[in-house]
């Protein structure tokens, strides 16, 4: 007769044998969230840049807007101080069917004079 042999599981993120029941797959708290952080780095990093972005559109409008509810500024200005029109968290359409572009709740809606009206949500 063969003598058996058990393996004993290790921790996913350390390499540690694990004690305890038989489905663990981590030491402790902080393997498990090490795990997960190490899974979802490489996520965060592609993500970090565009969030940079977002946040930087978003303070040019909150400038610009000042203390009023809506405002008429140049394309030019807005170009000036750094907003990236290409990068925005989402659109909303009013009543007249014009298409708001948003940064979180700082927002613009493009005019044909050049212009925009600037306004938060």
């Amino acid at each position: 007769m063969s003598a058996s042999t058990t393996i004993s599981p290790t921790c996913l993120f350390c390499g540690r044998p694990l004690r305890g029941r038989m489905d663990k797959k981590f030491c402790d708290a902080g393997c498990k969230n090490g795990h997960s952080n190490q899974l979802q780095r490489a996520e965060r990093a592609a993500i970090r840049p565009i969030d940079a972005i977002l946040k930087h559109n978003r303070r040019v409008l909150k400038r610009c807007l000042g203390a009023d509810h809506h405002k008429v500024v140049a394309k030019t200005e807005l170009m000036h101080r750094g907003l990236r029109f290409d990068y925005y968290t989402h659109h909303d359409t009013n009543l007249r069917a014009e298409q708001y572009v948003f940064c979180y709740d700082y927002g613009y809606l493009p005019l044909t004079d050049g212009k925009c009206l600037v306004v938060r949500k």
